[in-house]
């Protein structure tokens, strides 16, 4: 390990940041040494320790509708019996 070390500032909103810190405080963690780790990956193995992929076209435009849905907050069901009841109505239009 190096001899200095330097400060890294990271943003992340806080319902993220409670998460991180209970899981990796439940495999006896801290935030801290979980980003070390994260980091001493990507130096060792020269990659993103992480599979990512570019989303294929189907599941761009499954994303784009569920970003409208959301948009125009159509489609929301205070129960699940109003879910099902809409269904069977429109048949999931």
């Amino acid at each position: 390990m190096a001899g200095q070390s330097s400060m890294l500032h990271v943003r992340v909103d806080d319902e993220t940041k409670e998460k991180a810190t209970a899981a990796l405080g439940a495999m006896g963690l801290s935030v801290s040494e979980g980003v070390r780790i994260f980091l001493r990956r990507v130096v060792a193995d020269q990659a993103f320790p992480l599979e990512l992929k570019v989303p294929n076209d189907e599941t761009r435009a499954a994303m784009a509708e569920a970003d409208a849905i959301v948009e125009t907050r159509r489609a929301r069901f205070a129960t699940a019996d109003a879910l099902m009841a809409d269904l069977e109505t429109n048949g999931g239009k």
